[in-house]
């Protein structure tokens, strides 16, 4: 190779290495055999846009023909040499020539669930129990079952140990046994809901014992003094944010997600006042798709007005009862028709650039200082999961939305909601803030989030708590490590 030719395929390199699309389409233009040719080290021009992640470069080259099976001396192709960086976006890429198809840039789905805060399912619903009032009377005597005490549905804690070691929650939920809360059960306003039986896998097994049940207790007289002879230290959290980010991920799962979960529910007084709460009130189911919020009972009391409201045993279930006049030797007549009051669904989106590189964030004026999270928004009726994400990025931040991949799910007990979480392809960048909806949203490249999420001196924003599905979103698409 001439000194002339050497220096022209070293400059074509060192272009294709610092990603300089423009003057590496002029040398082409010029000499087409530059595409292919090797450096002093074996790569071409695709191993080395590979190496540093350069998507525009990538795309010209593959759009220009270039050879994608060559092999450097470790017997590396341009899409292994991506892989052993890290850069899958990258991979898949080069894994099929380029047509313009923007699918490739989505991250691919984990193989197993992701363990996310608030989604442990550790209990049992039992529905065919739910309906047996004297098994459930004796599951609530019994010495073995477990409760969970809430004050205006605030739960009982207790803080962590001096002697705990690093890492440990900081609160964590009080466990009480029947005698502990004896006097409680007999109090006419405490609500007692059933919430399962401990999952076969998380007990100790015993011939002839049935699984542990849990059950939730709310209040609205404060409890506190009756509860100090138990645990001196226990107190009652107060406010959702932050405090129930402050518990252990057994503590923020089934448990408290569906006992919380109600905090708009006919639980609340100025509405329980108004209705008339049947004996077996404390059998309430608390599925995940239960929230009875207070306009709900509202509703039906306007449209029923008059008639008393209770709640069906077992169920988040509303239903009117006529109550004829009570010397009519007639019995109670009831509605046909329930309503049932399920969990708000909300996108949460995760919009990726077209270069697979960078990813739109946002902030509201409601949140800490410096950070920022993913775009989110409630589906609209009649809306699929797609063009809810689509609709709301557009509105929030005016950039357009192409493909969209559902990633996982997380039950938001803050108020009651499910957090459908996506990842989506971006077909615009320019961005045109909707203020009404947020304060900022800004592309932000790969370095940036890995910056924020690994907490350095020099992060240009702070990422979005470990226990919200918008941290687990970000960190999947920057390929870290979960356990980071």
């Amino acid at each position: 190779m001439s000194d002339i030719k050497a220096d022209l395929v070293k400059e074509f390199l060192d272009c294709s290495s610092r990603g300089d699309v423009e003057k590496v389409c002029v040398m082409m233009s010029q000499s087409s055999e530059l595409m292919d040719e090797r450096g002093e080290t074996g790569w071409t021009a695709l191993m080395l846009a590979a190496r540093h992640r350069h998507y525009e470069m990538i795309k010209l080259l593959l759009s220009k023909g270039c050879d994608t099976t060559a092999t450097n001396r470790s017997g590396q192709t341009a899409r292994d040499v991506a892989l052993f960086w890290g850069h899958r976006h990258i991979a898949r890429l080069l894994s099929s020539s380029w047509d313009g198809d923007v699918h490739h840039v989505l991250p691919e789905r984990e193989t197993e669930e992701p363990d996310i805060y608030f989604n442990r399912d550790i209990l049992n619903r039992m529905s065919e129990k739910r309906t047996d009032s004297e098994w459930l009377a004796a599951q609530r005597s019994s010495a073995r079952s477990v409760f969970i005490l809430f004050h205006n549905l605030n739960p009982l804690v207790s803080p962590r140990a001096e002697d705990a070691s690093e890492g440990e929650p900081n609160v964590r939920l009080c466990k009480l046994r029947a005698s502990s809360v004896e006097e409680l059960l007999r109090q006419s306003d405490t609500v007692v809901i059933f919430l399962g039986s401990e999952k076969q896998e998380r007990r100790v097994e015993t011939e002839g014992d049935e699984p542990v049940t849990w059950f939730a207790l709310n209040t609205q007289d404060d409890p506190t003094r009756l509860m100090e002879a138990k645990d001196p230290n226990a107190f009652f959290l107060k406010g959702p944010m932050p405090g129930l980010l402050l518990l252990g991920d057994d503590d923020a799962g089934e448990i408290l997600c569906h006992s919380v979960c109600h905090r708009s529910s006919a639980l609340r007084p100025r509405v329980a006042q108004q209705i008339q709460l049947l004996p077996d009130v404390w059998k309430q189911n608390t599925s995940r798709r239960g929230r009875l919020q207070e306009d709900l009972f509202e509703s039906r009391l306007q449209k029923s007005p008059g008639r008393p409201q209770h709640l069906l045993s077992q169920s988040w279930q509303v239903n009117a009862r006529l109550v004829l006049d009570r010397r009519s030797p007639e019995h109670d007549l009831s509605l046909s028709s329930h309503l049932s009051a399920p969990a708000d669904p909300v996108v949460i989106m995760l919009v990726i650039h077209a270069d697979g590189n960078q990813c739109l964030l946002g902030r509201k004026k409601s949140f800490p200082s410096g950070m920022f999270s993913c775009l989110a928004g409630f589906i609209e009726a009649g809306e699929t999961v797609e063009a809810a994400v689509r609709r709301e990025v557009l509105e929030e931040s005016g950039v357009l939305v192409g493909p969209v991949q559902y990633q996982t799910c997380q039950a938001w007990p803050m108020p009651s909601c499910l957090m459908i979480g996506c990842h989506c392809v971006a077909l615009s960048s320019d961005i045109k803030v909707d203020q009404d909806e947020i304060e900022e949203a800004r592309w932000f490249t790969r370095e940036q989030v890995i910056s924020a999420l690994v907490k350095d001196k020099h992060a240009v924003f702070n990422f979005p708590p470990r226990q919200a599905i918008a941290h687990y979103l970000i960190k999947h698409w920057t390929g870290f490590n979960a356990n980071l």
